[in-house]
């Protein structure tokens, strides 16, 4: 089954589900891919690549009417049924979301993208196992072309669970598949800060910072390793990093009560 080139740029969360960052990196790399059904091109097919580009402008009204028209034309548009689900779930209608998620894997079981979307979503839920199996879902389809988008959402499913040990295999599976994947990247720098190993730590971050940009969660989680490193020049430039872009975030404050203590 060959995939548009087009993807929908979601909500941190799925991330990369990124509210654990599933929910809001929820991955933005990858939540909703669209395919094209094995019935051929879709009426719809226009309306929703119109929906997703709107969706990436951050102008979801537009992008739902747009999807919408789309499901007018043809309500058997699997593409379409996951994009309003994608939409519905950022405006937090759940149930709407579930519904047009169930639709989508009626009309297309095998589409790795909208098990991998209807998995995150399913996190956010905290309908773990559920959300796990549609992951593996997506992973046993041979034509997906970025696995390490399901595995680090398993892994960030995983975190949610309490299960790190199982995080980090998922992590680490996502990044043999790509090295260069941001959030698994980020997420391993995480856990190897939780475990103490201070220059793996560095080590992943660095990589992070060579393909990802900064977050007031990474500058945050740079700050924590160099102070147990003991690299004061780096700290620092974190620090002034930190307060320029994101004086207002939670990261921040974090920062400054640290520094109380």
């Amino acid at each position: 089954m060959k995939k548009s080139a087009i993807t929908v740029a979601v909500l941190f969360i799925h991330l990369v589900i990124v509210g654990c960052t599933p929910g809001n990196t929820r991955i933005d790399e990858e939540m909703g891919g669209l395919s094209h059904d094995q019935k051929g091109p879709s009426p719809a097919d226009v309306y929703v690549k119109m929906a997703v580009a709107y969706l990436q402008q951050g102008k979801i009204g537009v992008a739902l009417a747009k999807v919408k028209r789309g499901l007018e034309l043809d309500s058997t548009s699997a593409n379409a049924h996951n994009v309003i689900a994608l939409i519905y779930e950022r405006l937090s209608e759940t149930g709407l979301a579930e519904e047009h998620y169930r639709q989508a894997l009626e009309l297309d079981s095998h589409d790795p993208y909208i098990r991998n979307a209807y998995g995150s979503f399913l996190c956010t839920q905290k309908k773990y196992k559920d959300a796990n199996q549609h992951f593996m879902a997506a992973l046993r389809n041979a034509l997906y072309p970025t696995p390490e988008v399901a595995l680090t959402n398993a892994g960030i499913c995983s975190e949610r669970q309490g299960d790190h040990e199982q995080a980090e295999t998922y992590y680490r599976q996502a990044l043999r598949a790509n090295s260069k994947f941001p959030t698994a990247l980020q997420r391993m720098a995480k856990i190897s800060l939780q475990k103490k190993n201070y220059l793996s730590a560095r080590g992943y971050l660095q990589r992070y910072i060579e393909v990802g940009r900064h977050t007031a969660e990474t500058l945050w989680l740079g700050i924590r390793i160099e102070r147990e490193l003991g690299d004061l020049d780096t700290l620092a430039s974190y620090e002034l990093l930190l307060r320029a872009k994101f004086p207002d975030s939670e990261e921040m404050r974090l920062f400054e009560e640290s520094n109380k203590k």
